[in-house]
């Protein structure tokens, strides 16, 4: 079974999709004079702005959120398998991904605004599900509950609970010896205990967390370059000599072809920032705004926060140390940079960071799975949905799940192909909204 839904994996994940994800990126990168560049100073300064209209949460607390869920086991262990597999110049295609990548998010918080709808309890409900449905039309309705459907197996079987515990559980077995079953029952109890006050609830906890854990891993990171800043210089050129020739083998590393490094880097760019995937709109659907373009420019930042900043902090770490020619993979190779400048107290310090990371991924996937399944149920299957949810968290340390990473990694791809077909048929009003905004 493994062997059969890896080879689907490959199929769905090949180079058909990534093309499709870059290209939607190039395209609407283009297509709004290169937005991403040009207006990031403006972005920024509209996150701490103050809120102006109709919403749940504020713009703020819709960022936090999205980065809640895409910061996660991407930005740690996401980055050493692209390293590992691609060699150094993978870092330089998930800086491309990530700066096209931009334009996507962009155009996905532009859209949830612009589209969403309040549900039966008078809660903002948005993200590609309804501007499939009210921007598109009815008659698309059936793609727009395809995604909504692979949205809810993502959040209950996948990126959601099984693979987020399942690094939790074993970063804090290996550091500190605890119970994965134990871990996993404590972790499904705090779960329950936030979830339940839904989006109000999520947000106050991530608006506090999200930037605390981030500052935390920056510095950390920051520390591990800092110790090592004599190999800063080389190691960039190495990156982007890399991104375009092949990487020689050199100690455990068994070396790699430009295409590795391309298709490596721009993959775990994507899973870990998640721009085309569809979630990120979700949250950004309830911030207090009136503005699609504001909400959208300051979506566009969890990106550049994402992968241009946390991802190339750790890309860097594992490379100026020298640990990417290790034997070692994952959250080990990480945990060795740490390690080589602070000892075991870097060890225990990434693993932290990793249960705080994959934590909070797990609070920003349970409501972008509740929103889903709002929208082919009715508020009434909220509270059946969010026990379903708690359940599966307190099942991941009791699962061995190989099969489990490779399925979540399949309906992932999922979520992304209706969400492109909205965003390339929507492209007229993306492009006309901007214009009309900065006019």
């Amino acid at each position: 079974m493994l062997a059969f839904f890896t080879a689907i994996d490959d199929l769905v994940w090949g180079p058909p999709l990534l093309i499709l994800l870059m290209g939607t990126g190039i395209y609407l990168s283009l297509r709004l004079g290169l937005l991403q560049f040009l207006r990031l100073p403006y972005a920024f300064k509209l996150i701490f702005t103050e809120d102006k209209g109709e919403g749940d949460i504020s713009s703020f607390a819709a960022l936090a959120t999205a980065l809640a869920a895409t910061i996660g086991t991407g930005n740690i262990v996401g980055v050493a398998t692209a390293i590992t597999s691609g060699g150094p110049g993978a870092l330089f295609w998930m800086w491309v991904a990530a700066f096209f990548g931009m334009a996507t998010k962009y155009a996905e918080g532009l859209l949830a605004i612009k589209y969403r709808t309040k549900d039966e309890n008078g809660e903002v409900s948005g993200g590609p599900m309804y501007y499939i449905y009210n921007g598109m039309g009815p008659k698309w309705k059936p793609l727009a509950q395809f995604f909504s459907l692979a949205g809810i197996m993502v959040a209950l079987f996948g990126a959601g609970t099984f693979t987020q515990i399942n690094s939790i559980t074993s970063s804090l077995e290996n550091s500190f010896s605890f119970s994965p079953q134990v871990t996993s029952i404590v972790i499904a109890i705090i779960t329950a205990v936030i979830i339940f006050g839904g989006i109000q609830s999520i947000s106050k906890i991530s608006e506090k967390v999200v930037p605390l854990m981030a500052i935390i891993y920056i510095v950390a990171t920051v520390c591990v370059i800092g110790a090592n800043a004599d190999k800063v210089v080389p190691t960039l050129l190495l990156v982007v000599q890399s991104a375009f020739t092949p990487t020689a083998a050199i100690g455990g590393f068994l070396g790699a072809t430009m295409k590795d490094a391309i298709q490596k880097g721009i993959a775990r760019g994507i899973f870990s920032n998640e721009s085309g995937l569809g979630s990120a709109p979700i949250a950004a659907a309830a911030a207090k705004t009136d503005q699609p373009v504001e909400q959208g420019l300051i979506s566009m930042t969890g990106t550049f926060i994402d992968t241009i900043i946390i991802c190339t902090l750790t890309g860097l770490s594992i490379l100026v140390t020298g640990q990417w020619t290790s034997d070692l993979t994952g959250a080990a190779l990480t945990q060795s940079a740490f390690a080589s400048v602070f000892g075991p107290m870097g060890s225990h310090a990434l693993t932290v960071s990793l249960v705080l990371f994959a934590f909070t991924t797990i609070l920003g996937w349970s409501y972008y799975g509740e929103r889903c399944c709002e929208f082919l149920f009715g508020t009434k299957s909220l509270k059946a949905y969010r026990l379903l949810f708690v359940i599966m968290v307190g099942l991941g340390g009791f699962l061995q799940i190989d099969l489990v990473w490779v399925i979540a990694d399949i309906v992932n791809g999922l979520m992304v192909f209706p969400n492109l077909i909205a965003l390339l048929a929507l492209s007229p009003v993306i492009i006309a909204e901007t214009k009309a905004y900065f006019k």
